[in-house]
């Protein structure tokens, strides 16, 4: 058994090894540049499991670290706990596994985007993955404004990749709505030290009143913004012309995870919550939950309708971990009854959308690469001519959708159970529970059409004129289809 305080390297080094692999990239040949990426990412996710197998093997004993100090307040430090070691191994793994597919997807055999792979894009890479961990493990505000602002940057620098007009209208436009949502984590920082004298997230929980109200709404605020919910939604369909790597990770793993985890992680340490702060967070994940679905139904680009159903699966995570904090302040304890099946189900949905949503964009950055475009109508028949891609697509599509055995169903139970559970005594609750119960059942239909037209049948004239698919990229492609079904278990056995 290790001491806890190996954690204190080892966190370090999940967060610092992929910044001195960009450093270093930066310094070598452009040929080098995907290899040290990948050997870099694998130390950061090794660095990260290790944290989690000394936290479970000291009996989930909770620790926290501080590293930096001015005088009595603590400036930056970072927690292990259920939320940080489940959480950063997945932003961390996906990060790696994204990064191998890159492998496969940059280069001249890509018909839809003929690119080596420039060492600017494994950089940025790196930092990303970097930020998303520390921002997994951040205990103070300070750190996560930090790392909150790094992944916004890293964002500028990818989806602006390819240096075309419409690249860095999205890249900016992104930039923009994202530094605007900061505003938020300014001013909640900034409450926090002059109330408490302290950045620690825990010292939220000695807030009471209007300020306890402010500061929680404007984390709520840079949440949305992250998380792309109304009203700061424009920038991720926007996104989507990033090369595909990028989407999925955007999508998966990192920038849009941002959000509901900053959210997460201040239900989690606020203790008692104000009733109003939860029923912003109800409202506006309903309002953003039918706005999405409406928004994705005409899409036929597939990077499209999976930005809108991103958009909506947030939803469900705000929605739950809403729920809760209303639990918590009908004066339930956000460890038992309810309160605790919303949270974790919320917290759950991350980590499963996380794996199923990177598979949906890998497979159509794979069908991208193969036959030169997304369009969902021209597209039939993947089954039989590229089979692991379409099996990838129907597990992508049905774990999103939440069909069991597939995650999203196990994550989504929780929170329609915990949902309803809370709205037996408010039937506007109870509404949006229904409201949002009807959204994943048509989102099961709209899908399953999908499957029908663009997975079965004979291969339409594009799919039939595709090429091979890189082994780089069937093994992603396997291993998130394995995650799709196992991650599930994992949160549940994590969480408990």
């Amino acid at each position: 058994m290790f001491a806890l305080e190996t954690l204190s390297i080892s966190a370090l080094a999940a967060i610092a090894v992929p910044f001195i692999g960009a450093l270093i990239i930066a310094l070598t040949k452009r040929s080098s540049a995907k290899y040290i990426a990948i050997l870099f990412a694998f130390v950061s996710l090794a660095a990260s499991l290790f944290n989690s197998y000394v936290y479970f093997a000291n009996g989930k004993a909770v620790t926290t670290f501080n590293y930096l100090s001015l005088g009595d307040a603590n400036l930056i430090g970072f927690i292990f706990d259920n939320l940080s070691t489940l959480l950063a191994p997945a932003f961390v793994g996906i990060g790696l596994l994204v990064l191998i597919y890159a492998k496969g997807y940059l280069n001249e055999k890509n018909r839809e985007h003929a690119d080596v792979g420039h060492k600017r894009f494994y950089a940025l890479f790196l930092v990303f993955i970097g930020a998303m961990a520390g921002l997994a493990y951040s205990s103070t505000i300070l750190s996560q404004l930090i790392f909150f602002e790094i992944t916004g940057a890293c964002s500028w620098g990818l989806i602006g990749y390819y240096q075309s007009d419409a690249a860095h209208s999205s890249s900016d436009k992104a930039l923009i709505v994202t530094h605007i949502a900061s505003l938020g984590m300014f001013l909640a920082s900034a409450v926090l030290f002059i109330m408490t004298g302290t950045f620690e997230l825990t010292a939220l929980s000695q807030i009471e009143g209007p300020w306890k109200i402010f500061v929680l709404l404007c984390i709520m605020f840079a949440a949305w913004g992250k998380s792309a919910q109304l009203p700061l939604y424009m920038w991720l369909p926007s996104a989507m012309t990033a090369p595909t790597p990028v989407s999925a990770y955007l999508h998966g793993g990192s920038m849009v995870k941002v959000g509901v985890y900053v959210y997460a992680r201040a239900i989690y340490s606020a203790g008692s919550i104000p009733e109003s702060v939860a029923w912003v967070g109800i409202i506006g994940a309903i309002i953003t939950l039918v706005f999405s679905f409406i928004e994705y139904l005409p899409q036929k680009d597939m990077k499209r309708l999976l930005a809108f159903s991103t958009i909506s699966q947030l939803s469900y995570i705000f929605l739950a971990l809403s729920v809760a904090a209303l639990a918590v302040a009908q004066g339930q304890g956000l460890q038992e009854g309810a309160a605790q099946m919303a949270f974790n189900g919320g917290v759950s949905h991350i980590f499963n959308h996380a794996f199923a949503k990177t598979l949906f964009f890998l497979v159509a950055g794979t069908i991208a690469f193969t036959v030169g475009m997304r369009d969902l109508t021209r597209m039939g028949g993947l089954i039989k001519n590229m089979p692991i891609v379409g099996v990838a697509f129907v597990c992508a599509a049905l774990a999103v959708a939440g069909v069991p055995p597939f995650s999203g169903f196990f994550s989504k139970f929780q929170i329609f159970a915990g949902g309803f559970l809370v709205a037996q005594n408010s039937w506007l609750l109870l509404l949006i529970m229904i409201v949002a119960l009807i959204e994943t059942l048509a989102c099961f239909a709209w899908f399953l059409m999908w499957i029908n037209r663009a997975v079965l049948g004979e291969p339409s004239k594009e799919i039939a004129s595709a090429q091979d698919v890189p082994g780089e990229i069937k093994f992603v492609l396997g291993v998130l289809i394995v995650m799709t079904v196992v991650s599930s278990f994992m949160a549940a056995a994590w969480l408990g």
